[in-house]
């Protein structure tokens, strides 16, 4: 599946999108989150305040508890905020 990372998601990061194959025990966008921490310290940076960071799963908004199962595509993202 192919992970997107939008604003300071992305620079903490270091990458705006990558692919990825999560193991199979991580069935939803909490578990993709808890795994992504565990690569590097820079996804534990990015990662730190899980609660905060929203989810888009094939371009539709999606709750943490979401199943990734047959994504396509998952986006991470801060808050936004209109004006």
């Amino acid at each position: 599946m192919k992970l997107r990372y939008f604003a300071w998601v992305r620079e903490r990061v270091g990458k705006a999108e990558e692919d990825v194959e999560p193991p199979p025990g991580v069935v939803t966008v909490n578990d993709l989150i808890a795994w992504l921490r565990g690569r590097g310290e820079e996804y534990a940076f990015a990662f730190e305040n899980a609660r905060v960071i929203r989810a888009a799963i094939d371009r539709a908004h999606a709750r943490h508890d979401a199943p990734i199962a047959g994504a396509g595509e998952i986006a991470f993202f801060p808050p936004m905020t209109g004006g």
